[in-house]
């Protein structure tokens, strides 16, 4: 077998055998962390939840994911991805359906924070994960097939989550607590799909044949940074500077993606007059034509080998869909630039999750991507917080849609200013010369 045709056999069969498996789960994990946005379609005139009650229980979730995201990679290193993986997924599953037996505010917030411990470690393992099996030149491409189980799950949880809605009354439940009931059970399951079906290194890939796994481990070490730039241990790589420049620009992105998530339906219904169902299916239709960014901004990152630039503007987008929200009245143009937010989502991941292993490997690239996730979701808890408290006290958002501009604005040039970095965007070795559909699926 000659070294292109060795190089396509074993990354095909590499990506047939993680990504379906990593894609289910970022799908079901952004599921139950966002159905939250669907459910406040009842559940906050039912139990009586202010914007500002609703805004902070549905941002609380990322405090605990923050305060454990770290702690949880380096977890994950000692007992390896398929447990760890398994043990979050099945973890976070049974806390988001026993989200049904909330009754009070606090009982909410317990919940929604409980939540975001269980999960914490998940995204960076896939991270981590993904460059442990796949060389460089692939590895925007894998990522956007994870990734792009983000807008997956807002068309499921759209329409699902509507229907589930309409169930109201059914054994004695109110349509919310069916939704969360219903779609925290999935979670449960994949995490036992996880401990069975992953691989811990391409070493150990019993199913790779003797010279694929030959192949891949070595043409991983051609990817490694040089010894001087990389830490050799986890907790150096907390100290790098440019770990912590690359947490500005994940900050910005993940409160102004959480802020949509969390107020999107809430949005939508007001500005079109529409009920809950039609709202579902709304959210759902923006989420379909964001998901079909995804393979194309991994191929044109791969392709190009453009990183910083493609990301800088994934957040540019994001600012025109904020600033769009809050100069437009109640109405459709007003749902149209607030498709720009999760428009910008895939053009900025894909690329953006790619720059970390440039300048970091092994264990300090798991807690340095744990780092990063951390400071993002620290802003995954001030986005739908700040829009609930503003608009209960101003009645409106055009304030907090301003400063959600300015914030991913921030993000968006330091991302651009990064393209001078030279380490960021050197070429990796080249692959194989064939269309990227031949190696891995959309």
């Amino acid at each position: 077998m000659s070294d292109a045709s060795l190089e396509l056999a074993t990354v095909r069969r590499v990506s047939l055998r993680i990504l379906p498996l990593l894609s289910l789960g970022y799908i079901f994990a952004y599921l139950d962390r966002s159905n939250v946005g669907i459910a406040a379609l009842q559940m906050n005139q039912e139990l009586g939840f202010t914007p500002a009650v609703f805004g902070l229980g549905a941002g609380i979730f990322f405090l605990g994911y923050a305060a454990f995201e770290v702690p949880s990679n380096l977890i994950l290193l000692r007992t390896g991805a398929r447990i760890w993986m398994a043990r979050i997924a099945i973890t976070w599953g049974v806390i988001a359906a026993l989200t049904m037996l909330v009754r009070s505010a606090g009982q909410f917030y317990l919940a929604r924070l409980l939540l975001g411990v269980a999960e914490a470690g998940f995204f960076p393992g896939i991270v981590y994960y993904i460059g442990c099996w796949f060389p460089a030149p692939y590895r925007a491409r894998a990522l956007a097939a994870v990734l792009i189980g983000s807008p997956i799950s807002q068309v499921i949880g759209g329409a699902l989550g509507g229907a589930l809605l309409g169930l109201s009354g059914h054994a004695g439940l109110a349509g919310w607590q069916w939704l969360f009931l219903l779609e925290g059970i999935p979670s449960i399951l994949l995490g036992i799909g996880l401990l069975r079906y992953l691989t811990g290194q391409p070493r150990e890939a019993r199913w790779l044949s003797a010279q694929q796994r030959d192949w891949l481990t070595a043409r991983l070490k051609k990817d490694e940074p040089g010894s001087a730039s990389t830490p050799t241990s986890p907790l150096r790589a907390l100290a790098n500077p440019f770990v912590w420049v690359l947490t500005v620009p994940y900050f910005a992105l993940f409160s102004v993606t959480n802020a949509y998530i969390s107020w999107a339906p809430t949005l939508v219904r007001d500005a079109l007059g529409i009920r809950d169902t039609t709202t579902g299916l709304v959210i759902a239709g923006i989420a379909v034509v964001a998901g079909a960014l995804y393979p194309i901004s991994g191929r044109l990152s791969d392709r190009r080998g453009e990183r910083c630039g493609q990301a800088a503007f994934g957040l540019a987008l994001q600012c025109a869909g904020c600033v769009g929200v809050a100069l437009f009245p109640d109405s459709l143009p007003r749902v149209l630039a607030l498709a720009l937010i999760p428009m910008g989502l895939p053009v900025f991941m894909a690329p953006f999750w790619c720059l970390p292993a440039k300048f970091l490997q092994g264990p300090s690239s798991a807690a340095g991507i744990a780092l990063i996730n951390t400071i993002g979701t620290i802003g995954g808890f001030f986005g739908p917080s700040i829009v609930g408290v503003l608009k209960q006290a101003t009645g409106g958002d055009t304030g907090s849609f301003i400063g959600l501009a300015a914030l991913a604005l921030a993000g968006a040039l330091i991302c651009y200013a990064l393209r001078k970095a030279a380490f960021l965007n050197a070429a990796p070795p080249p692959a194989a010369q064939v269309s990227p559909a031949a190696t891995l699926p959309d």
